[in-house]
């Protein structure tokens, strides 16, 4: 195997924007406008799903609405448009975000910050900055590089996969913003509580040693300014970038949603992930970490399973470990850590996540 070279952290950097936008040659007003049709447009459609999937399941292929093969249609002729049109406005929305939010601007925000105050901070910058996991080495290998401790670069790796922005909107979407808040407040409760534990523990020893040996200096790296119409573009490609990788998985994740919704008996659900199971939690989260999945891959199963009375907190369980402890983020956060800091990583993340679980299926 041959060994692994040091990242020039300059390009790689550069590399987590995933697409480089275009200069933009048509005047503001003329995005403003498309914005705003766009808008008027998205809006119109949305309203319309309802009518559309009873149209087709039960119009035009008589199907009955008490049937499995109808409720199970119905789950995935109205949700899977439903999905990509909230996540298509949402991904256009913080594509323009990381316009000024840059792996680059990132660091240096983060920089010297006292940990705990800085495990907060880089936490809510998790949410803000959406990375993919894809984006994880040259970002842990940065802020490591850039002096930033160990625990808040957690927080930040741990943040921002699991509070998935286009996760919320669905989640809000789909099951209501109850669900919705309680995902955030417990996906930042985990991402500090853990990154601070972590910092705690003084495990960057278990760091690559190649990743120790860089040294990088912010002040080199040169961050060009965007105008509104390139921002705009920006946005547009992240949307053709993202939603032709993932809308797959999406439609993947809601036709095993459906499934549960149309076939699962509801005494089925109740009794695997139900609150009476104690093994329930940890169950889920050791059936969530295999799976490859994305929070919009993820949320319409979290719909099916709480309509089939599963209970909140044992989903909420699952929804994370499915997120934040997939095998391949894992496996490519070994090229940057040693196996023992990745077992206790999984281990600190994994038992929040369990109190978690356990703490909702108590209160609810």
């Amino acid at each position: 195997m041959k060994p692994l070279q040091p990242l020039n952290l300059s390009e790689q950097g550069r590399q987590g924007e995933a697409i480089s936008p275009n200069k933009a040659q048509k005047p503001l007003g003329f995005y403003v406008l498309a914005i705003v049709l766009g808008l008027a447009g998205w809006l119109f459609v949305y309203l319309q799903l309802g009518q559309f999937a009873d149209f087709i399941v039960f119009k035009l292929l008589s199907l009955s609405n008490k049937s499995h093969l109808g409720q199970a249609l119905r789950f995935f002729i109205y949700d899977t448009p439903k999905v990509l049109l909230l996540m298509t406005l949402v991904i256009f929305g913080v594509g323009i975000l990381r316009t000024f939010l840059t792996p680059e601007r990132t660091r240096k925000f983060l920089a010297g910050k006292k940990e705990f105050v800085g495990n907060i901070l880089a936490a809510l910058l998790g949410i803000l900055t959406p990375f993919c996991t894809c984006s994880a080495i040259p970002l842990f290998v940065g802020f490591v590089t850039a002096g930033i401790p160990l625990g808040v670069t957690f927080s930040f790796l741990i943040a921002s996969p699991m509070i998935n922005e286009i996760a919320l909107v669905l989640l809000y979407g789909l099951v209501g913003w109850k669900v919705a808040m309680l995902y955030l407040i417990t996906g930042l409760m985990i991402a500090i509580g853990c990154g601070w534990i972590l910092g705690k523990l003084g495990l960057e020893k278990y760091i690559e040693d190649w990743v120790r040996q860089i040294r990088t200096n912010p002040e080199l790296v040169v961050e060009e300014r965007k105008s509104w119409p390139e921002r705009i573009e920006y946005g547009l490609k992240t949307v053709k970038e993202i939603v032709g990788k993932i809308w797959l998985y999406v439609c993947l994740g809601i036709a095993v949603g459906a499934i549960i919704h149309g076939y699962v008996p509801q005494s089925l659900m109740a009794s695997i992930m139900g609150k009476s199971a104690w093994w329930s939690v940890p169950l889920s989260v050791l059936i969530g970490i295999p799976m490859y999945s994305n929070g919009a891959g993820i949320v319409p199963v979290v719909e099916a399973l709480l309509g089939k009375g599963a209970s909140l907190g044992t989903v909420l369980a699952f929804m994370m470990s499915v997120i934040a402890l997939s095998l391949p983020e894992m496996l490519i956060l070994r090229k940057v850590l040693k196996p023992r800091l990745i077992a206790i990583f999984i281990t600190i993340v994994g038992s929040g996540i369990l109190l978690v679980g356990y703490l909702f299926n108590f209160l609810f």
